[in-house]
């Protein structure tokens, strides 16, 4: 089930982002009077192959354009009249230039209906950004409640550089920082020589953030498989058939003395009840003023059995904070194009080898899986903005067969005043669906072995 959810949130999302970059390139067509004869959701042939598996699950035409969706969903396109693109619809260049194809129009006017698409994708990214901190604002860990209260419980990843449960990090690269997710977040991880100050038994520890350290990261719940603040073990809810069910632990009752060792945290608890070789389990349970002690056979047993609060923190260590409109209409724009940031130091830490292009690379099953197993709108729009701005930026790369390669040609005809030859700028466009093509071979083998290694 959880697969379906991610699935249909993933389709859902790039079928919105599909039509508006789609719609892009349409409006700035029928602005220069450019005649569109195709607008597509998805491919109705198996691209890149556009004369393999033609056909469409829904198509109806209004005017001069057959609206469609096709059965390939990987991707979109709109079909130009008088232009070389995914179609490889040749036939009608072999004719002289008609006033209303693309091809007989100045090259400014076929700039920006190439630009159309990544403009759309920018301004539906920036909207989607405005309206998350207009109508859900933000909600802060502090970093200062988490220090206070037994620092930070360390996972696997935090422990492979060096940080331990119960460590207070108290700066990042050298600066005092507010918030707990601060962490984790893109720019600190791909910054260079980053660094974690932590204070440990009183004493002050600098830990290197490592070049690639982002490779590791899971990019649906990066700081959950970081770092966590030290919780309570205090009972939230029940899992049937366990101890905590026989013995009917309720909703509040707090877990204070295990194997006859007073504990604080849950991650205490959990280190015992992991590892755990005897017999019987003795632990005693606070509930209220009133200490119930307990002896339960363990044998093969996961754990006691019950969840603590979902929420990582109390309300008193949160900050919540909500925006005007105004605010909105000026951090939101801010965070779309730092999207767009990370994805320029990314890009530069791949080409320094610093880190790994193939364990940096996500395809179709790495991005479903961004969106989690649960449908959460919050998660759904976020992402969307994210993957909005992303293919925005990714359009742009100067790869013939994307946008970024028709206005690459576009430039060099308006700056030198001669166009490329229609059998170069095929040629290219050939090359371009042959990268493409062998990119996207590579996408799916990386996400499934990517699966299968875990």
């Amino acid at each position: 089930m959880e697969g379906i959810i991610m699935t249909a949130q993933l389709l859902l999302s790039l079928s919105i982002l599909i039509a508006v970059h789609e719609w892009g390139h349409f409006i700035t067509a029928r602005m220069f009077d450019i005649r569109v004869e195709k607008f597509y959701l998805f491919f109705d042939f198996l691209f890149p192959m556009a004369n393999v598996l033609n056909f469409s699950l829904v198509k109806y035409k209004k005017g001069d354009t057959e609206y469609g969706i096709g059965w390939f969903p990987l991707g979109g396109y709109v079909k130009i009249a008088g232009m070389v693109d995914e179609s490889m619809d040749k036939e009608q260049m072999k004719a002289a230039p008609e006033p209303w194809e693309f091809r007989s129009k100045p090259a400014w006017q076929r700039l920006i209906v190439m630009l159309g698409g990544i403009i759309v994708n920018v301004i539906t990214g920036v909207l989607i950004f405005i309206g998350i901190v207009y109508f859900i604002g933000d909600r802060f860990i502090l970093i200062d409640y988490v220090n206070k209260n037994g620092g930070v419980q360390a996972m696997e990843l935090a422990q492979q550089i060096g940080i331990q449960t119960g460590d207070q990090i108290t700066k990042i690269n050298g600066q005092d920082f507010e918030y707990f997710d601060d962490l984790a977040k893109p720019d600190v991880l791909l910054s260079q020589n980053s660094a974690y100050t932590v204070l440990r038994n009183g004493q002050e520890i600098n830990i290197p953030i490592p070049t690639d350290f982002i490779e590791k990261f899971d990019r649906k719940d990066a700081i959950v498989n970081f770092v966590l603040p030290r919780r309570f073990p205090v009972v939230d809810e029940v899992s049937p058939n366990t101890i905590a069910d026989r013995i009917e632990l309720q909703q509040g009752d707090r877990i204070v003395e295990i194997q006859h060792n007073p504990i604080t945290y849950h991650d205490e608890l959990t280190a015992v009840t992991r590892n755990f070789k005897e017999d019987t389990l003795q632990f005693k349970v606070q509930r209220g003023e009133q200490v119930m002690e307990f002896k339960e056979y363990f044998k093969d047993a996961p754990g006691i059995g019950f969840y603590v609060p979902n929420q990582l923190v109390p309300k008193e260590g949160e900050k919540t904070v909500d925006y005007t409109f105004g605010e909105s209409a000026l951090i939101g724009p801010a965070r779309a194009f730092g999207v767009i940031a990370v994805q320029l130091k990314a890009f530069r830490k791949i080409f320094t080898g610093q880190i790994s292009f193939k364990k940096s690379l996500s395809g179709p099953i790495g991005m479903a899986k961004a969106y989690g197993g649960t449908w959460d709108w919050e998660r759904f729009w976020r992402m969307t903005g994210l993957l909005s701005m992303v293919l925005a930026f990714m359009n742009l790369l100067p790869i013939p067969a994307l946008d970024g390669g028709y206005v690459m040609f576009l430039l060099y005809e308006m700056i030198s005043g001669r166009e490329p030859s229609e059998k170069f700028f095929e040629n290219a466009i050939k090359v371009g669906m042959a990268i493409l093509l062998l990119l996207m071979v590579f996408v799916f083998y990386n996400d499934i072995a990517k699966l299968v290694t875990g």
